[in-house]
């Protein structure tokens, strides 16, 4: 493995800690007037998702993790997990539902999705930055209502529940962005 030191962290690095692997979210050098130079940073664990705050001191060496991401396509649910197939050599992989309960709310059949992987351990999986999703129920559409009037709750054929627009009507189809689960527009 290889071994980095806190002068080269970058947004987005991949370290081990205390048995757990982190993604660095944002660090900060330090350098007060009096004592040594320390690096402070957000880390997100990419086991649990939690998100910590921790401090190095500078110069602090630790260990790089090799996370490996591979493009896969959902196919169904089984009563185990999640089966996923590679592209490449159709081999499948079941995945169990609470290492990728986040990504759950946007999964589809036959989606392409990215599959983290550390040491052939599956950390999650990365849905695309959107998606598009049928509205299962909300409530009916009012004649007046316009686009830059409100919104009403809306729930998603895959159990997500979105703030829309009050023209949306169920059965529609609607471009969500999976970052922070929010309607972007019609399909």
């Amino acid at each position: 493995m290889a071994v980095i030191s806190t002068a080269k962290f970058k947004t987005g690095l991949t370290i081990k800690v205390d048995n757990a692997i982190w993604r660095i979210i944002s660090f900060q050098h330090v350098k007060p007037g009096k004592g040594g130079a320390f690096v402070r940073s957000k880390l997100k664990n990419l086991r649990t998702g939690a998100v910590q705050d921790k401090t190095f001191r500078s110069g602090a060496k630790m260990e790089q993790a090799q996370i490996d991401s591979r493009t896969m396509q959902y196919l169904y649910e089984d009563g185990s997990g999640y089966v996923f197939m590679d592209m490449e050599t159709y081999d499948q992989l079941t995945v169990p539902g609470d290492k990728i309960k986040d990504a759950l709310n946007y999964l589809q059949e036959n989606m392409e999705v990215s599959i983290v992987q550390y040491e052939n351990e599956v950390i999650g999986i990365e849905v695309p930055n959107t998606v598009i999703l049928q509205v299962a129920e909300t409530e009916p559409s009012i004649k007046g209502n316009t686009a830059s009037g409100g919104s009403k709750p809306a729930k998603m054929t895959t159990g997500l529940i979105v703030q829309v627009p009050f023209f949306v009507n169920s059965d529609d189809k609607l471009i969500i962005n999976t970052t922070d689960g929010s309607y972007i527009s019609r399909a």
